[in-house]
């Protein structure tokens, strides 16, 4: 049974956008718009010429503040502030979700590649605020993304995470490479499963409440 594999686990890493939230939620197409604006105004270019900008920079770097910091000495915090500024009313507050997180046994934290402020604000309006045991953003990687192995190293060193112990919730399947490299239980959310699968996967799920719920009543 799928609680069986994650009976050893005493830490559980959740990412925060898309995964302790549905994607419909559609905050990150609004950090998206002002990520490229940041990219347009910092550099001088337009707005196509950024935005081909964010995206080459997350698909080469993992996160385009990661890249804006290699290749153009951006200041990270200014950035982190401007661009996690945006309309959060489309969440929800989840009492399931919230159940179920609470349920499990052993240290719960939720890791971003945004800032903790932010996900702080997310955590609030999802109705989740003190169920985690710490909230990790990329300032405490030292600005490294996921999923660059140094990222995990520092936060995990930070927490004292044992990954033969943990398990990561994650909706970035680049971001559980690593994870799974470590040992830990590896949980892709998403409305649909990779095709083909991917061997760094061992779980899927569309339903993060319903899943973490199975994991308690099958115990």
């Amino acid at each position: 049974m799928t609680a069986d594999s994650f009976s050893h686990v005493k830490t559980w890493v959740f990412d925060l956008d898309n995964t302790l939230y549905p994607p419909e939620a559609a905050l990150f197409s609004q950090i998206e718009v002002k990520m490229t604006d940041w990219v347009s105004r910092e550099l001088n270019v337009t707005t196509d010429e950024a935005n081909k900008l964010r995206r080459d920079y997350w698909a080469e770097y993992g996160t385009t503040l990661s890249g804006m910091m290699a290749r153009h000495g951006t200041d990270p915090l200014p950035y982190l502030t401007y661009v996690h500024d945006i309309d959060f009313s489309g969440l929800a507050a989840d009492a399931a979700l919230k159940a179920a997180i609470t349920a499990l046994p052993g240290r719960k934290i939720v890791y971003t590649n945004g800032s903790k402020p932010y996900a702080e604000r997310v955590l609030e309006a999802r109705g989740l605020t003190g169920i985690f045991n710490a909230i990790y953003g990329i300032e405490h990687a030292e600005f490294h993304p996921k999923p660059q192995p140094q990222a995990f190293a520092t936060v995990f060193a930070a927490d004292g995470v044992a990954p033969e112990e943990a398990a990561m919730f994650e909706d970035d399947p680049r971001n559980l490479v690593v994870p799974h490299a470590l040992g830990m239980k590896t949980v892709y959310v998403a409305p649909s499963p990779l095709d083909p699968p991917a061997p760094h996967i061992h779980h899927h799920t569309n339903d993060l409440a319903h899943f973490l719920r199975s994991l308690i009543v099958e115990t």
